[in-house]
């Protein structure tokens, strides 16, 4: 059932042959599902001059007929999404339903693409003089190189993608390879709905290798990455030392304010299944509660309740509704901040441990009573860990939500139309969901501030991050 690994390059499907190459695991059984070959600098190399070679006639084709080619291959991925779903529940983790929602939605971001760029328009702008006309218009950017991360393996890749191709620009995707199956299946759709040869190519690799291979080449004109923040920090470097156009779209640790006029326990069952969600491995995963002090116990007490009823299983069993962590660094990275939580006066309300003997497994867990100054508080845990503390008054909780360098997404819930509009002002951050968690839509644009990154994907903003502008003054 799951896929076979290949690379994509200038149209044609790459096995091992001869090649360097590393397993993929599945993180509900340790067990080795496949093999998974690795791009060679020769393979860098062809697939930087497909890109550039495919450019020219992907930019000349009509907005119009490049829609029609995603559009087939969002249908394509909607029919396929019980495969694709599948192959990359196996290899992520992440419960079959979240799979399957993932992949629809990544239709879904490609029909939007397909549509929006035949909407990126220009502007006649009213000349000074008589006789002078003045054009604004926008140009793709050319060939862009992506790297995409673990945690979405479909939902992140298409984001640039869709993005990157609906624009005119062609593209050098490098896929996690813990992850490749979701991304693999990705492609072909693309392939099969008639992209022409050189427009996607996808690769594989050791990442500093092909990353320090790619991003330098003149050929490159854009980088997009998602990731960490020490990552993203040494890629922006390295495009900036071509004056490459970058998107970066890095770490995050997700503040949640609940203030005492909302109702602690509607907002503990929102904002915990969120909490959990793909086992809280999401770039805005909500991950530091604070709670106004009148409604702090009925908060504590449901969320606890919630976590206690996840049921923790392989994500392609039924029932389980939520899977193991895709990693086993991801286990050692739990155990070390409940450990500094614990050894600071935390108190573990639920969970806490690994879970079972087999595979990458960790107890949804919450934690009161930690200082600010704990890791859980100041790091991002990436993983099934809520720490939860009280809080006095609005300036307080604002200056205790904007204290980290990061700047990603925030919550907020409150029955105050007049406190809505405050936090949603005050909290620094380049997404904040009042009363709602739906921060990432398609048609809406998705980034963060600080070092949580610059720039967008989704909504205008994201088609627009692929493009040049050009202003033409014509006498």
């Amino acid at each position: 059932m799951y896929t076979e690994l290949k690379l994509f390059i200038d149209g044609k499907w790459l096995n091992g042959e001869g090649r360097k190459g590393e397993d993929v695991v599945n993180p509900a059984t340790g067990k080795v599902l496949g093999h998974l070959p690795h791009a060679s600098k020769a393979d860098l190399d062809e697939a930087l001059a497909a890109a550039n070679k495919a450019f020219p006639l992907w930019k000349a084709t009509s907005a119009y007929d490049r829609g029609k080619i995603l559009r087939k291959a969002a249908d394509l991925l909607r029919e396929r999404a019980e495969k694709v779903a599948t192959a990359q529940t196996m290899e992520q983790g992440k419960s079959f339903a979240e799979s399957r929602m993932e992949v629809l939605t990544s239709a879904d971001i490609i029909d939007w693409y397909a549509e929006e760029g035949r909407r990126s328009y220009g502007r006649i702008v009213p000349g000074r003089m008589k006789g002078i006309r003045q054009l604004v218009t926008q140009e793709p950017v050319g060939v862009v190189a992506a790297f995409t991360p673990w945690n979405f393996p479909t939902l992140t890749p298409v984001r640039k993608i869709a993005g990157a191709l609906a624009a005119g620009c062609t593209l050098i995707i490098k896929a996690s390879e813990e992850t490749p199956a979701g991304c693999v299946e990705l492609v072909k759709c693309f392939a099969d709905a008639g992209l022409p040869a050189g427009v996607l190519n996808l690769v594989f690799g050791v990442p500093a290798d092909v990353s320090e291979h790619l991003i330098p080449s003149d050929i490159v004109k854009k980088i997009s990455f998602t990731g960490s923040i020490p990552v993203g920090k040494h890629l922006a470097a390295l495009a900036a030392r071509g004056m490459k156009k970058a998107t970066m779209e890095l770490g995050g640790h997700s503040p949640v304010v609940v203030f005492d006029d909302a109702d602690p326990e509607k907002a503990a069952d929102t904002i915990a299944a969120f909490k959990y969600r793909n086992a809280g491995q999401v770039c805005i995963s909500p991950t530091r509660f604070y709670v106004q002090e009148k409604g702090y116990s009925k908060f504590v007490a449901r969320f606890t309740e919630y976590a206690k009823g996840i049921k923790l299983g392989d994500g392609l069993d039924k029932g389980t509704t939520m899977g193991p962590l895709a990693n086993p660094r991801r286990l050692d990275a739990m155990e070390s901040f409940v450990n500094d939580a614990k050894a600071r006066g935390g108190k573990i309300q639920a969970g806490g441990s690994r879970h079972g003997n087999q595979g990458f497994f960790f107890e949804p867990t919450v934690i009161t009573d930690v200082p600010d100054d704990s890791k859980i508080m100041t790091e991002e845990p990436f993983g099934p860990v809520a720490p939860i503390v009280p809080f006095k008054t609005f300036d307080e909780v604002v200056q205790r939500a904007n204290s980290l360098p990061y700047g990603l997404a925030a919550y907020a819930f409150t029955s105050s139309g007049a406190q809505a509009m405050a936090i949603g002002d005050a909290i620094q951050s380049g997404m904040v969901g009042v009363n709602s968690v739906m921060i990432s839509t398609p048609e809406t644009p998705f980034g963060g501030i600080k070092e949580s990154g610059y720039g967008s994907e989704g909504g205008i903003e994201g088609l627009q991050a692929y493009m040049n502008t050009k202003f033409i003054s014509q006498g």
